[in-house]
């Protein structure tokens, strides 16, 4: 194709989406039927993971929950059979540890089947100054929050791409789009999740498996004791999130194949913002909404992970 027909075709299918985007902001849009999918969170054994798979637990699906804690894990499936989870299978699982990813991985191959829907869900936090945060923290953040997501990728993602079928959850934060005063290495370990979530969301596209559907999350910061004595400046704006609250979007953004999710609403404008303000304007509003001080009052827990 010559240049004029490319840019011409350019501008007719960005206006084409841009109204269909403006269209779904009134009209619902159709879930998709899980039923019979094999569903794996890792992080499961508390918080956000374990209310995502009690929200996935009457939607038919089987589900696979991992984490390090085996009785948080155990305390889970409880309360998913509880709400009429057909299958449930939980295994001990050190996300940081890419040979336990791959060992765990052909277990569950073997004895659950193929995973169709990854959600990765398991992080921690030091909540330190940079230079305050203890190497052995920081790497461990980073093989968490980061790594870890490449290792379940190479493990399931293959089944996926054969099959031309599958859902790839990562469960970022908003403090992986704009850097937070205190959370240097957290902030650093989110922004590379984010790119890594991306840019395997090119490649199967670049590829033609679009049946292979992605979804980046991105909250502010939740209510589940990792951030423990944080507060917002401005509730109203940018508040602390309700646990329940952000899986219910959870849920809803992967049933109906949402690419991005940003909570709460109002991140969506301010990380426009981000990108078009002069640095030092920039500055002015996060002081403004409280970025600086954030994590003064920190008292959460130093490690949750899964």
């Amino acid at each position: 194709m010559n240049f004029l027909l490319e840019t011409l075709q350019l501008i007719v299918m960005s206006i084409y989406y841009n109204i269909e985007a403006f269209v779904r902001l009134f009209i619902p849009l159709k879930k998709k039927d899980v039923t019979g999918e094999i569903v794996l969170i890792t992080g499961a054994g508390s918080g956000i993971g374990r209310l995502m798979a009690e929200k996935f637990a009457p939607l038919g699906v089987s589900l696979v929950l991992w984490d390090v804690n085996q009785e948080g894990m155990k305390e889970t499936a409880r309360l998913v059979k509880e709400k009429g989870a057909a299958r449930v299978h939980y295994y001990l699982c050190d996300c940081s540890n890419k040979a336990a990813v791959y060992r765990v991985a052909d277990q569950v191959k073997r004895e659950v089947g193929d995973v169709s829907v990854l959600i990765n869900n398991a992080g921690i936090v030091t909540g330190r100054n940079f230079m305050d945060a203890p190497d052995a923290l920081i790497e461990k953040t980073i093989e968490v929050n980061t790594m870890a997501h490449f290792w379940t990728y190479k493990a399931f993602l293959p089944a996926m791409t054969a099959n031309n079928h599958g859902h790839l959850v990562s469960i970022a934060s908003t403090a992986g789009m704009i850097g937070v005063n205190g959370l240097a290495d957290y902030c650093a370990s989110k922004f590379a999740a984010i790119g890594f979530a991306e840019s395997v969301a090119l490649e199967l596209l670049a590829t033609g498996k679009d049946g292979v559907k992605t979804t980046i999350v991105c909250p502010h910061f939740i209510n589940t004791g990792m951030f423990d004595g944080c507060n917002s400046k401005w509730p109203l704006l940018v508040p602390v999130l309700d646990p329940d609250y952000v899986a219910k979007k959870i849920i809803e953004a992967i049933l109906t194949d949402q690419v991005y999710l940003l909570l709460p609403k109002s991140m969506y404008l301010l990380m426009g913002m981000k990108k078009i303000l002069p640095f030092k304007t920039g500055n002015l509003l996060g002081l403004y909404l409280g970025a600086f001080n954030f994590m003064d009052a920190f008292k959460g827990r130093v490690k949750k992970e899964g």
